[in-house]
């Protein structure tokens, strides 16, 4: 689901991860920068993106640019994730467990970033395979998808609440 220029406001943004590259051309290496960043509004959208350029603030704003577009609504039920769920991709999974009100966010690397600003504030995390960032930033985004709300699966399976 994608949003309009309205809802980008009052959006809160986190570079994630920064990367330099090189190409090497007939007259030496040329360096670029890769940004990683995400945006959200800390109640329940998220969006990331890839940013690339010659130097950092360019990239930056790139990859800003891209998780503005990529905006998505994430299921969540008051401060936690509604159900357990394992989020896939490449070599990186992430588990989110929901946790009780005042436990906080139990979460490393790139899905504390992405979790906070999501609008998550008590659950327990754990990454399974590999580490990489980039990987597990959108590991946690694919979990972040899958979440349903009572609602939702009532609403899928044709019941009354």
């Amino acid at each position: 689901m994608r949003f309009n220029r309205q809802s980008e406001d009052n959006l809160d943004e986190k570079v994630v991860r920064i990367n330099r590259v090189s190409k090497t051309v007939q007259g030496g290496r040329t360096m670029s920068f890769s940004a990683f960043t995400a945006v959200g509004n800390k109640d329940g959208m998220i969006g990331i993106g890839l940013g690339k350029a010659r130097n950092v603030m360019d990239a930056v704003k790139k990859g800003t640019a891209t998780a503005k577009k990529a905006l998505e609504r994430v299921s969540l039920k008051g401060g936690t994730i509604p159900h357990e769920v394992m989020g896939e991709f490449g070599a990186s999974k992430v588990f989110m467990k929901p946790a009780p009100a005042g436990r906080g966010l139990v979460a490393g690397s790139a899905v504390r970033e992405i979790l906070e600003l999501a609008g998550v504030h008590n659950v327990f995390t754990k990454i399974i395979g590999s580490k990489n960032k980039l990987n597990v930033a959108r590991a946690t985004l694919d979990g972040l998808r899958q979440l349903k709300t009572f609602k939702e699966v009532a609403a899928l399976r044709n019941k009354k609440i």
